[in-house]
């Protein structure tokens, strides 16, 4: 089952919904100060989406990386409040002044679940097989980029060698993406894989997934190799997980009201008073990453000319669209990244509301307004298509845009359709995000497998992760928030709050730095 990278990233966007802000701490934990922790208990999540691929390392999908991310370990955690790279598995690690030789020390006594132990040659085997699985391997393969081996000197201690600067991969190896597998999973298909025919070292294992239903895990006996960010030494509180796939909003918000969930992700925003309220609470944080945004397709004819994707940029009104489905004008996207991301450029100027600025570029470049309002140019239409998966802004963005003479249509997708689409380049705009707290993000969204026609631009984001140099890191990929929006590349529409609503009895329930959920130190009362 090999996938694009441009099928493999958009599934980054199915994980972020616009939601409204909530009121947890800035450390993103839900009530954590709350007595005594409890073991045992199975904790309930309302999902909006199936996982359709368990496998994280295929997988760019949020709800099953939220998944995944109890199943398997990685060598590194980032610590969210700061961006710090920690040790997990590996306890200490060295990096030549290049970036491309990583020398990792792993601690003892961790083992799969299969009995198997978590040793070099297994870290070997997994890159080796992330590697092999190129563009399918969704995220990992640009965390690999230029990889040639993994040399093993020691029961646990390691080598992973690059053919060129690979500055990011020391904090890849943090995600979910690259976490660890059993040299027996990685003997299974892909498809296997994606189906649940998987074991990692987690402090949880898979039970069952039934497709479109639900996910169910059980606590690892014996696990004591946790995250040097979790409180919890040893083995999680909890006796089991639930993961339950309900779609609609209102019905997943019932079953929270009605006791039949303990936590609600992707929470509506018109939810979010109800649950602001006495015997609830709010676990919510800005996604780091790429905002909310339309990919613009540069490969479409119309799109080609960047006075075109100028005209798009100036004609939405982001503050209103923040402001009408998400409550909160200070939502409203200000760049490419996200504030909360490391590397941020504040770009508000770029991105202010100017429709008559539109206007204008739009007839110089000979897009005259036809009977209808809509410009026509050599006796074609202004007709862009623009696909996603939930419609959420896109209806208000269609009338302002309509307001230039640009006619949008709007085509909604299923999940397992939106990556087909994707990769066969059969649409104009796509509503994407990208989870990650890392300006790096930029080069996996845009480098790759991209939409972005323009090489330099690839070129200057790969040259950007190459760099070992902080200063040089930071100038270049300014430079390139700045092109990306100078030009068009992208439409930025607002930052993604993620957040999911919990019953009291729900505590120590917390998000990694890629917004991923975490439940080692979680515990429920009653």
């Amino acid at each position: 089952m090999r996938l694009s990278s441009r099928t493999a990233l958009a599934g980054s966007l199915l994980a972020v919904t616009l939601l409204a802000s909530g009121c947890s701490g800035s450390s993103g934990t839900a009530n954590g100060d709350s007595g005594h922790p409890r073991t045992g208990g199975t904790l309930r999540i309302g999902l909006d989406y199936d996982p359709v691929c368990l496998d994280p390392q295929q997988s760019a999908l949020g709800q099953s990386l939220d998944v995944g991310r109890q199943l398997v370990d990685s060598l590194t955690d980032q610590d969210p409040r700061d961006g710090k790279t920690v040790p997990w598995l590996a306890t200490r690690w060295k990096a030549d002044h290049e970036a491309t030789r990583f020398t990792f020390t792993l601690r003892g006594g961790a083992t799969f679940s299969d009995g198997t132990p978590v040793d070099a040659r297994a870290v070997k085997a997994n890159f080796d097989a992330v590697h092999e699985l190129g563009a399918a391997a969704s995220r990992g393969a640009v965390y690999l980029d230029g990889y040639r081996e993994t040399r093993v000197s020691g029961a646990r201690t390691l080598t992973v060698v690059f053919d060129k600067p690979n500055a990011q991969f020391l904090r890849g190896t943090s995600t979910v993406s690259l976490g660890l597998l059993s040299p027996g999973s990685l003997r299974r298909t892909p498809q296997e894989r994606c189906t649940g025919h998987l074991v990692g070292s987690g402090p949880f294992v898979l039970d069952r997934y039934r497709p479109n239903t639900s996910v169910t895990l059980d606590r690892r006996k014996g696990y004591s190799w946790g995250s040097r960010l979790w409180q919890r030494e040893g083995g999680a509180y909890l006796e089991g997980v639930e993961y339950r796939i309900v779609p609609e909003n209102t019905t997943r918000s019932g079953a929270l009201s009605a006791g039949q969930l303990d936590v609600a992700t992707a929470l509506a925003p018109q939810d979010r008073e109800r649950f602001s309220a006495p015997g609830w609470s709010l676990l919510t944080r800005t996604a780091p990453g790429v905002d909310l945004s339309l990919y613009v397709n540069t490969r479409r004819t119309a799109l080609r000319e960047a006075a075109v994707r100028q005209a798009l940029q100036k004609g939405i009104d982001r503050e209103a669209v923040a402001t009408t489905f998400l409550s909160s004008r200070k939502l409203a996207a200000t760049s490419v990244l996200s504030s909360t991301t490391p590397g941020y450029t504040d770009l508000g100027d770029r991105l202010a509301h100017d429709p008559a600025g539109a206007r204008r570029l739009l007839d110089r470049a000979g897009w005259r307004p036809g009977a209808d309002g809509i410009r026509v140019k050599n006796g074609v239409r202004l007709r862009l298509d623009a696909v996603f998966v939930r419609q959420q802004s896109l209806e208000l963005v269609q009338q302002q845009l309509k307001d230039i003479g640009v006619e949008l249509r709007l085509r909604q997708l299923t999940v397992s359709r939106f990556p087909e689409v994707l990769a066969a380049g059969s649409y104009d705009l796509s509503l994407q995000s990208a989870n990650r707290a890392d300006p790096d993000v930029l080069t996996t969204a845009f480098a790759g497998g991209t939409p972005v026609a323009d090489a330099r631009l690839r070129s200057e984001l790969r040259r950007a992760t190459s760099s070992t140099d902080e200063a040089t890191r930071s100038s270049l990929f300014a430079a390139a928030q700045r092109r990306l929006v100078d030009e068009g590349h992208v439409l930025p529409l607002n930052e993604t709050e993620e957040t999911a609503a919990l019953s009291t009895r729900v505590h120590g329930l917390t998000r990694d730095a890629s917004n991923r959920l975490v439940l080692h130190d979680t515990w429920t009362t009653g």
